[in-house]
């Protein structure tokens, strides 16, 4: 009879740390409590044992309180040049499984190549589950060990001028997740690599990426600790969502396109910015703020008691209508609203991301 096909999955990542540095990462328990698990999780226990023969556990939770906890033997120690180790499953939580782990550590570019092979998997669905979590893992152990922190493996492609990219930006902030800024426009070739539809901003964590705004925030407020960005009651949850929706559907295109951008980028006769079309958008923008200004009345922020992903939304599109012609007096007519943007203007997450001159 013939063996059954077993399954590996291959991963690499380049750390700005000495190899001693990086192989010591996966030989002792305080150094495993600090990476080994998948974002949004965190390691409650580890135990290391890091000789050939010794023992290794961690005890992973979940931000819902679920728990999973692996464990497994070192096969081979030689520090720093190799580590492998078996890795099982404990529980019901998981398929039941023995796999092996092998990494190999060279000094490369005043840092360390991590090379990682997980064989052993009994089919390729397995195999690929564990990829995602061993990226974010390895994701979290770069950052453990690169002074840059999470800017090392964070990127966000966009332009700092556009709205949608700061709305992530002050997201970041808000968490207080570093990251790397890559600048680029719309369907650059750089940017059609995450997004096919060519629209601003992307985002990669690792190997992992997104496209659009309201998901890479979503992904963000899942991933990392610090302050949410969704209110804590269902009915503030859904009022948020609906300010997302309504600046995608609505607010965007009659602030910014219409508006906006008529006088950034001026396309009307005689290179002068199209009257029509801004007049059309001044004359649907006073419900619209109106809307905004009574959501804000109950109080300083659009969803809930502080500040959330609706804030972070609206809060770039208003700042470019305040310095458009006759934009502050179509803001002045919505106190409300007014009150609650100087609440959000007064962040750092604001004040940071603040853009070039147009």
């Amino acid at each position: 009879m013939n063996a059954p096909e077993l399954f590996e999955l291959g991963m690499t990542r380049h750390i700005r740390a000495a190899r001693e540095r990086v192989c010591d990462a996966f030989l002792s328990a305080d150094e495993l409590r600090q990476w080994m698990c998948p974002r949004g999780m965190r390691v409650a226990e580890a135990s290391a044992d890091a000789r050939q023969g010794g023992r290794w556990r961690i005890a992973m939770v979940a931000r819902d309180g679920s728990r999973f906890v692996v464990g497994g033997e070192y096969r081979e120690v030689a520090r720093p040049e190799r580590v492998a180790f078996t890795w099982s499953w404990e529980g019901d939580a998981m398929p039941p499984m023995q796999t092996l782990i092998e990494v190999s550590f060279t000094a490369k570019d005043g840092g360390t190549l991590l090379q990682m092979r997980h064989g052993g998997f009994p089919a390729a669905a397995v195999r690929d589950g564990h990829r995602q979590g061993w990226n974010t893992t390895l994701n979290k152990l770069t950052e453990h060990l690169d002074p840059r922190g999470a800017a090392a493996t964070i990127t966000l492609l966009g332009d700092a001028r556009s709205t949608y990219t700061r709305t992530v930006r002050m997201g970041l902030a808000e968490k207080g997740v570093a990251y790397a800024l890559q600048s680029c426009g719309p369907h650059t070739p750089e940017l059609l690599e995450v997004n096919p539809f060519g629209r601003i901003p992307a985002f990669r964590d690792g190997e992992f990426s997104l496209f659009e705004t309201s998901a890479i925030l979503r992904y963000v407020e899942e991933c990392f600790d610090g302050p949410s960005l969704l209110p804590g009651n269902i009915a503030d949850r859904a009022r948020c969502e609906q300010w997302v929706s309504a600046t995608n559907a609505y607010l965007y295109d009659t602030m910014v396109r219409r508006f906006v951008l008529q006088y950034v980028f001026p396309r009307g006769e005689g290179g002068q910015p199209d009257g029509g079309v801004i007049a059309t958008a001044v004359k649907e923008m006073p419900a619209q703020l109106a809307a905004l200004d009574r959501a804000c009345e109950r109080s300083d922020f659009l969803a809930g008691t502080s500040v959330s992903m609706a804030d972070l939304f609206v809060a770039p599109i208003l700042a470019y209508v305040e310095r458009m012609p006759g934009g502050a007096a179509q803001l002045a007519a919505a106190p409300a609203l007014m009150r609650s943007q100087g609440k959000v203007r007064e962040r750092a997450s604001f004040t940071s991301t603040q853009p070039p001159a147009a």
